[in-house]
């Protein structure tokens, strides 16, 4: 058996029990942790979610609005089984992000490994910088000795 002492987490658990009594889980979607870099030519956005299958983890993209949504189920208890502490938390998980125009979000990548989502969004061609030539009457003209 565990045991430990924290008054805040006694209090965040009553909390929980008001908001939904019963369950002990939050009735609405937390946010995920998540890093944002930009590598080369490509942003990359970590998101964290340790314990959810990757069946459970939904991703859409609509116009340049980036959504991800998960879900950690509880798991199943076979019968004699009693749970004594229970701090992870379970239910929906959702995260949006308004991804810039610069941005090619029809060749988004994802992978999932570890408990982390990684998503690799390329660079739009069309952002990237380019050297632009410049014409004029200097070009044109003929150098004479």
């Amino acid at each position: 058996m565990l045991m430990r002492t924290d008054p805040f987490r006694e209090l965040d658990r009553l909390a929980q029990q008001l908001i939904n009594p019963g369950t002990g889980t939050w009735s609405r979607p937390s946010a995920m942790a998540m890093d944002a870099y930009r590598e080369d030519d490509e942003y990359v956005v970590a998101f964290d979610l340790p314990g959810v299958s990757a069946e459970a983890i939904d991703i859409d993209v609509e116009r340049n609005m980036l959504t991800v949504k998960a879900e950690r189920r509880p798991v199943a208890k076979a019968d004699g089984v009693q749970m004594e502490l229970s701090e992870r938390p379970m239910g929906a998980f959702s995260r949006q992000l308004v991804l810039a125009d610069t941005l090619d979000t029809e060749r988004i990548k994802a992978d999932y490994e570890a408990g982390v989502l990684t998503l690799r969004i390329p660079i739009a061609e069309r952002a990237k910088p380019r050297k632009i030539t410049i014409s004029g009457e200097s070009s044109r003209k003929e150098i004479r000795a």
